[in-house]
């Protein structure tokens, strides 16, 4: 029963979607588990962009898809998507959980009140807590979708009004005419998804599970409440796609190789000058899904190693090196300065974060080449890196404690160069040449074996 789960480590934004892209060429399922239309994953593949808030971004390999029931399903953004790859000829293989819950106008006018995403994912989670959503199977019964929206239409009504003085203009009758243009067209994808799933399993089929945004992100164990709704660790692979914890074999976090996060919170690396600029623009720092400019900072290696504990974290595949390239001097925070003691985890109290100055180390750095001179040099492998690139990356798989099985140069799958197949099973733990310094083992093992094919 192989399978991975791919996660974000940092505060989302990490290059999940070109990771998992490049490694869905090993895969014959990918399931997305969590999160919404907040999530934005961008592949850039075929000499052309494609970015995805609802389905895994396996969809351009052509492989099965599967949207778990941890998703809070957008059927406008959906059906969109679904559309789109339908009129280049690349119609997707798609199941969607009959258990996920959806999110309806409410949500987002509900959303867009409370000034964050607008996309409607913190309220559609809420409902679902209270026991209010609407499943994605309510869909498909008149007799109980009127009677679900029969409840929760007014209820929103009364809450749109008395806690935000918005009059929604949205009447029962017309959610109840929306939602029966999503049932005729997402019928046919919808079905028992953790059934699907485990039968795959029992069949020796390589499953990947997709997760959406960062670990520092997380309900629970993220900077609360500076996250999201909804748990971004590995954890939640298991409760969002219905398979237990013992059917998951390999866990690969993606690590950017700087730090970024959008909105407010606290940042301890965060850079407020020209290094921070200069890193946004390099490297496009703005959101997928709303356009937003991320702040930027250096590598944080204490939340970095917090964040490969949580979530078991076998491997990691390190994102975006070419953004650094050309600065004389790279900084990477090993610990945070507090009341005058030295702290190596990752607090949980907002006051010690927003105070801490982070304690960094110099790394020399190495030169600026062009997106065709990184290609070109990854197509040489990974003794063709700069000397100085490999000592950081070695530094990072140190810190967090765990091997390196890719790096990655940009957003095309040429740029970038593979260590260790996601799926492969051996004796050799994965690290980054035979000729290294071994580090720990991976507990459930990354292997060498020959690169994946781009």
């Amino acid at each position: 029963m192989p399978s991975a789960v791919i996660v974000g480590m940092q505060y989302g934004d990490e290059g999940k979607g070109k990771v998992v892209d490049y490694y869905a060429s090993e895969a014959d399922i990918v399931v997305r588990f969590q999160g919404g239309g907040n999530v934005g994953h961008t592949v850039m593949a075929e000499g052309q962009t494609f970015k995805f808030n609802m389905l895994p971004s396996g969809a351009v390999r052509g492989k099965k898809l599967v949207i778990g029931n941890g998703v809070v399903v957008d059927p406008e953004k959906l059906l969109a998507e679904i559309d789109m790859l339908t009129s280049i000829g690349k119609k997707p293989d798609l199941l969607l959980s009959e258990r996920a819950h959806v999110v309806l106008p409410f949500h987002k006018v509900q959303d867009g009140l409370e000034e964050t995403t607008k996309q409607g994912v913190g309220p559609a989670y809420a409902d679902k807590a209270a026991r209010f959503g609407l499943r994605v199977v309510d869909l498909m019964d008149d007799e109980i979708l009127r009677q679900r929206l029969g409840v929760f239409v007014p209820l929103k009504l009364k809450i749109l009004k008395e806690a935000y003085g918005f009059e929604a203009a949205s009447s029962e009758s017309e959610i109840m005419a929306r939602c029966v243009l999503y049932r005729e067209r997402l019928r046919p994808y919808v079905g028992d998804s953790a059934e699907f799933i485990n039968d795959a399993l029992d069949k020796g089929k390589n499953v990947l599970f997709e997760g959406g945004q960062g670990a520092l992100l997380d309900l629970d164990h993220g900077v609360y409440p500076f996250g999201t709704s909804s748990n971004t660790v590995s954890g939640a692979a298991c409760t969002g796609a219905g398979v237990g914890p013992r059917r998951i074999d390999k866990v690969l976090g993606v690590c950017k190789a700087y730090a970024t996060r959008v909105g407010d919170g606290p940042f301890p690396t965060e850079l407020k000058d020209e290094t921070g600029e200069r890193l946004r623009e390099k490297g496009r720092e703005f959101g997928t899904t709303t356009g937003r400019p991320r702040r930027c900072g250096w590598l944080d290696g204490v939340a970095l190693r917090y964040s490969a504990r949580i979530n078991s974290v076998d491997a990691i595949a390190v994102t975006k090196l070419e953004v650094l390239g050309g600065l004389g001097r790279i900084r990477i925070c090993v610990g945070y300065e507090y009341g005058g003691k030295v702290m190596r985890g990752f607090p949980s109290d907002l006051k010690i974060q927003y105070s801490c100055k982070p304690i960094y180390e110099e790394h020399e750095g190495w030169d600026d080449l062009s997106p065709g001179e990184w290609k070109e040099v990854c197509a040489k492998g990974y003794d063709a890196l700069p000397s100085q690139m490999k000592s950081y990356i070695e530094r990072i798989g140190e810190i967090a404690n765990v091997p390196v099985c890719l790096v990655s140069f940009g957003s095309e799958r040429e740029a970038t160069i593979s260590l260790a197949r996601i799926f492969d099973k051996g004796t050799e733990p994965c690290r980054l040449q035979p000729t290294e310094r071994p580090r720990r083992q991976a507990g459930n093992g990354f292997y060498l074996g020959q690169a994946a094919s781009g």
